[in-house]
């Protein structure tokens, strides 16, 4: 273990002032929506100059309590706003291909929540109408963007944990109990995997890539979304991934990644801001602290995604170079393949 690291490289990350701003038009005004642009408003330089939702009165309440100075009467108004540089898309999963397409066709950049889409297919879609367009267009997988994860990228890199052998990973929080609640509602893509899992599939995919095979138990609400599900991912390496995620209970929301000269393990709700040990196992376990020492926790972390896109529009961009469309697709298809097995996507 001689050649194992005394110490970490530094984060190589967007700085959240002094760049590039957008002016960020937002679909819809919802919890996560709020929290992203208070994210920006406390912590970048980026602006939402415009919000719109199915509610006139919702969306008003919600630019008063956010500071946006306009307010538009739908969808369709906002994307064709003059002001608005970018649609950042915060609505039920059912509506992020919808709203995408609309402004995509606008000639909008567009900053999706994830999951990107409902399926793969869905999201293939909007892949090819912002290529067509020559717009950005990005998942919005803001953990790609914390910290943490470009460390650890860059220890994949040097290959301190030599052959990676096992990613595992856990997300779960207790849903609402209001079986008409968004999390509870098939038509609006409700369900512990879109809304949770899809997070430690995302880690898997980071550290391990597209799976060879993909195995799923898992059982549905009354309501017909995905309660929990069990997950199981092989790959040709010989690797294997073990994820789980759940509405029923409050998870540790861990994540490791063992490899044959070393591990990760990341402080638990590894999805936002945390630090992480690197971890030489043997007599005496050697461990390096990451620390996440940005003052930043919880979702005021979005703030790292949001200045990153702007810095990759204005470097003329139209794709993530830390998140590409391309690698959003082949979660989905991990998903895809996922539900088909729980029972929640029948094509």
């Amino acid at each position: 273990m001689s050649n194992f690291p005394t110490s970490l490289p530094e984060p190589r990350v967007t700085p959240l002032r002094g760049g590039p701003e957008l002016r960020w038009g937002v679909l819809a005004p919802g919890a996560i929506a709020k929290d992203f642009v208070n994210a920006m408003h406390r912590h970048t330089d980026q602006r939402a100059v415009a919000v719109a939702g199915r509610s006139a009165e919702r969306a008003a309440a919600f630019a008063v309590a956010t500071g946006i100075p306009h307010v538009h009467e739908s969808a369709e108004a906002l994307v064709g706003d003059p002001e608005v540089d970018i649609v950042y898309v915060a609505s039920p999963h059912s509506e992020h291909k919808r709203m995408a397409l609309l402004a995509i066709s606008a000639g909008k950049h567009v900053l999706v929540e994830k999951p990107i889409a409902l399926t793969a297919a869905d999201a293939r879609e909007i892949r090819d109408a912002a290529k067509a367009a020559g717009t950005f267009a990005m998942e919005g997988m803001w953990t790609r963007y914390l910290p943490q994860t470009d460390v650890m990228m860059q220890l994949k890199r040097d290959g301190v944990l030599g052959d990676l052998q096992l990613a595992m990973a856990d997300f779960g929080t207790r849903g609402s109990p209001d079986p008409s609640s968004r999390v509870y509602n098939p038509e609006l893509g409700g369900g512990a995997l879109l809304d949770l899992g899809i997070y430690p599939i995302w880690f898997s995919h980071l550290w391990l890539g597209k799976p060879k095979s993909v195995t799923a138990i898992g059982n549905l609400t009354s309501t017909g979304v995905d309660a929990r599900t069990a997950i199981v991912l092989g790959y040709e390496t010989g690797a294997q991934a073990v994820l789980s995620t759940t509405l029923m209970a409050f998870t540790p929301a861990r994540a490791s990644i063992s490899g044959s000269l070393g591990r990760i393990e990341v402080n638990p709700w590894f999805a936002v801001p945390a630090g992480f040990e690197l971890v030489a196992p043997g007599k005496g376990d050697v461990r390096i602290q990451f620390i996440n020492d940005t003052g930043l926790e919880f979702r005021d972390g979005l703030a790292f995604e949001a200045a990153a896109v702007a810095q990759h529009i204005a470097d003329g961009l139209t794709d993530s170079p830390l998140h590409p469309f391309d690698f959003a697709i082949e979660v989905m298809e991990t998903m895809d393949d996922v539900r088909r097995q729980v029972g929640t996507l029948k094509c």
